[in-house]
């Protein structure tokens, strides 16, 4: 549960058990002490729950955008390396990309 809402809801029980131990009469101490023990527990619970002393921690800031793509270096590679399997595949005498034999023309 979330910190606010969980100090809400102790809130309303606070304000709950104070309304009762104003109705009953001070002439039940037992009923009386139960109640005032009730109210503490509360308290604990409110200040536990506290989110003064927790520290949060900063959120995390976002990694700068990475340029997607390939770089020049890298176009360069790939088409030196492509240039190469045109060449070998020439030789060969097949089509480098479907890998079939070139038809000669007559």
């Amino acid at each position: 549960m979330k910190t606010k809402k969980a100090l809400k809801r102790l809130n309303k029980i606070e304000s709950s058990l104070a309304a009762v131990i104003e109705q009953y009469s001070p002439g039940k101490p037992k009923f009386q002490e139960l109640l005032a023990f009730a109210r503490t527990a509360v308290a604990q619970a409110k200040a536990t729950v506290s989110p003064d002393g927790v520290a949060r921690k900063p959120p995390a800031k976002a990694k700068s955008a990475r340029r997607l793509g390939i770089t020049a270096a890298g176009r360069k590679k790939l088409s030196l390396a492509a240039k190469k399997r045109w060449a070998v595949a020439k030789r060969k005498g097949i089509n480098a990309i479907t890998g079939r034999p070139l038809r000669r023309m007559a």
